[in-house]
């Protein structure tokens, strides 16, 4: 890896753990809480890929709302909009996967970090600075600045966009099988994060790496 002189992360299940949501959903409805997080996260997905399918955008604070409505709906449960809003704020402070500061940490004084995310700027912003990690990227870059989603090829043009390197040169970090494809088809050097040990999307794209955690990735680079 050599030729990369930058590495970009995705935001949500790469660096953050979107189920320390799971925490607050199951305080507010007991014996709920996992199954809440599951489908919330799949109905957050499934809505960023139909809503650029059908060209109706809307951003992603608002999908997360909806794919919340949606789990609460297929559960049955009650929840009145403050409720709502005190889960849906819980995006705003997800943590940090344990190895992520540590792995910033060693890596930021020997590249360029980056973070692109389907996340709007703020929320992006509050994950990124409520958990500390501001001080280690040079971009924290949103879909929303061309108002679709990835895996659209031209998202992930934004990185050579505004890092100022070649695709080749910039490596993509992401734990969603879908997003590492996205990105090897448009031509980024990729690193697909395996925390749950399951087969890669047959997109017809192979990830150039692929790690357990980012622990693994920083020793890769590192040696």
């Amino acid at each position: 890896m050599q030729s990369i002189k930058a590495v970009a992360f995705d935001a949500y299940g790469t660096l953050f753990d979107v189920h320390s949501v799971t925490a607050k959903t199951e305080r507010l409805f007991p014996g709920h809480g996992k199954r809440i997080s599951e489908i919330w996260r799949q109905k957050q997905l499934e809505y960023t890929w139909l809503r650029s399918l059908m060209g109706r955008y809307i951003d992603f604070w608002r999908v997360t709302d909806d794919a919340l409505k949606y789990a609460l709906k297929t559960l049955r449960l009650q929840a009145n909009d403050r409720t709502r809003i005190v889960l849906l704020q819980e995006y705003l402070v997800l943590k940090p996967f344990p190895e992520v500061f540590s792995v910033l940490q060693q890596l930021k004084p020997v590249t360029t970090l980056a973070i692109l995310s389907n996340g709007t700027p703020q929320m992006l912003n509050s994950i990124v600075n409520d958990a500390g990690l501001g001080p280690f990227f040079s971009a924290v870059l949103s879909a929303d600045a061309i108002k679709i989603y990835k895996p659209y090829m031209g998202v992930y043009q934004l990185l050579p966009a505004n890092l100022g390197f070649r695709k080749e040169e910039i490596l993509f970090v992401s734990a969603n099988s879908w997003d590492a494809a996205g990105a090897k088809a448009f031509g980024l050097a990729v690193c697909w994060v395996n925390r749950s040990n399951m087969p890669f999307d047959e997109l017809d794209v192979t990830p150039d790496l692929v790690v357990n955690n980012l622990e693994q990735l920083k020793n890769i680079l590192l040696r």
